[in-house]
């Protein structure tokens, strides 16, 4: 059930701010109808405060409205502080949770990332500022495109800042999460407790900037913000898909500031830290490989980013598990030769997004407007998910282009309901008939499902 509870809570908030502020939580136990959850020690009051509700309706949308979230600080046994009041505690002491949130992921550390010619200056830039915070380099502005490094490098400065300096106040955030709880401030007038959170700290680490283009009133906040920590000799970085120069919607006075700093771009990378990036992944997660080849075939035909890196490396992986063969170059090729038709030279059939929405409310009996929808109640939720799962598959269309189809939803979702969906089909028998029904209706091949064993696909 947690599990389910994680996948939906991801999507609620977006794919960006839960693995920041809520990847590290932990259910305990389930008893007399109350879900204990452990969150981290510092991190426990912010996330009561901040994602209390939304997190008793996730549990509320699995579990039924009778079970009710208890959330706790890791290896305490008392109630915790889910019924604090938000606005008690004062904004320095609230800072400190982020960091241990976000550190919370063991992956995001500077130890796990590998560099590389694409992403050396970034990350030494990143390192410099998590070593001497304010004396290195105010801003650092990091940029390049989706999936290359930059959310790890905000992590991996967030962890070490709580590991050696766990007095300074550190507050990990979002373009998107700024604007929504200034937004949510306006409109309770509670502005001033939003400025003392952002602005009563030490560090500000901020991620995909580029939210808040043309959102005037967030800008001019951001603004006076960004003033107010510089100005008092604070720490600032943030990351964008775009160097400043190119976020030509945002207002001239932030880019120029964002210029004054130093921005560190970060790029797609090579086949060697490609290569090293794998090696690292299958260490961390003790995976047991037959051919070492398995890796270069891998890197040699994934070049985009790290993201799809990885999915390329769990999908061979989780085919090897379900077929019960070795783990080689030969089964990596295979597994991506279904999975990349274009690259591999040939061609799959395509479908619209209209065609994939309308077969999938036909198959589940839902309507069009159901499917589109921001119900989270499971028999639409998983029709929503797969039909964007097909849609990224058997489609053209960009992350963002499909999330707009979606009921306007952002990229990230899109990118949540692939991962998920695809993750799903390894150990769901049901959701595998699910695709293969939906392909049959619209005529494709399920050879491209990745996660179906081949007696599956034809």
């Amino acid at each position: 059930m947690w599990s389910e509870v994680q996948a939906e809570l991801a999507l609620a908030v977006g794919e960006p701010t839960y693995r920041i502020w809520l990847a590290a939580l932990r259910a305990r136990e389930l008893r007399s109808g109350r879900l204990i959850v452990e969150a981290p020690q510092h991190a426990q009051r912010w996330i009561a405060e901040r994602f209390g509700s939304v997190l008793q309706q996730t549990l509320a949308t699995v579990a039924g409205p009778g079970t009710i979230v208890q959330l706790i600080a890791a290896g305490d046994g008392s109630d915790g502080a889910a019924d604090e009041q938000p606005g008690e505690r004062r904004a320095h002491q609230l800072a400190p949770a982020f960091t241990s949130a976000a550190s919370g992921n063991p992956k995001l550390t500077f130890e796990q990332f590998v560099i590389g010619d694409c992403n050396r200056l970034a990350h030494a830039a990143a390192l410099a500022v998590a070593e001497m915070p304010a004396h290195a380099y105010n801003p650092l502005f990091i940029c390049g495109p989706p999936g290359v490094g930059k959310t790890h490098l905000l992590g991996a400065i967030a962890a070490l800042l709580d590991a050696h300096h766990p007095t300074l106040a550190v507050r990990v955030s979002t373009g998107e999460a700024f604007t929504n709880e200034f937004l949510d401030a306006l409109a309770c007038g509670r502005t001033d407790v939003f400025k003392a959170r952002f602005r009563h700290i030490d560090v500000l680490l901020l991620d995909d900037i580029h939210f808040i283009e043309r959102k005037a009133k967030t800008e001019e906040e951001f603004f006076h913000t960004f003033n107010t920590l510089t100005d008092s000799g604070r720490q600032i970085v943030i990351t964008s898909d775009r160097p400043p120069d190119d976020l030509k919607a945002l207002e001239d006075r932030l880019r120029e500031r964002f210029k004054a700093g130093l921005v560190a771009e970060m790029s797609a990378p090579d086949l060697g830290t490609r290569i090293a990036i794998l090696r690292k992944r299958v260490q961390h997660d003790h995976i047991e490989l037959d051919e070492d080849s398995a890796l270069h075939v891998i890197a040699e035909r994934v070049d985009s980013n790290v993201r799809a890196l990885e999915g390329a490396l769990i999908r061979t992986i989780a085919f090897a598990s379900l077929t019960g063969r070795r783990l080689t170059a030969q089964l990596a090729t295979e597994v991506l030769d279904s999975l990349y038709l274009a690259s591999a030279g040939r061609s799959s059939k395509r479908r619209s997004l209209a065609e994939i929405q309308h077969a999938t409310c036909e198959d589940f009996g839902l309507s069009s407007e159901e499917l589109l929808s921001s119900s989270r109640a499971q028999r639409v939720a998983w029709p929503r998910q797969l039909a964007m799962y097909l849609a990224r598959e058997f489609t053209r269309e960009s992350l963002p282009a499909i999330g707009r189809q979606f009921g306007g939803r952002d990229h990230t979702t899109v990118l949540h309901a692939w991962r998920r969906t695809s993750a799903r089909l390894v150990i769901d028998d049901a959701a595998r008939s699910d695709v293969m029904s939906l392909c049959g209706e619209l005529k494709l091949s399920t050879s491209s499902a990745p996660a179906a064993p081949p007696d599956r696909c034809d």
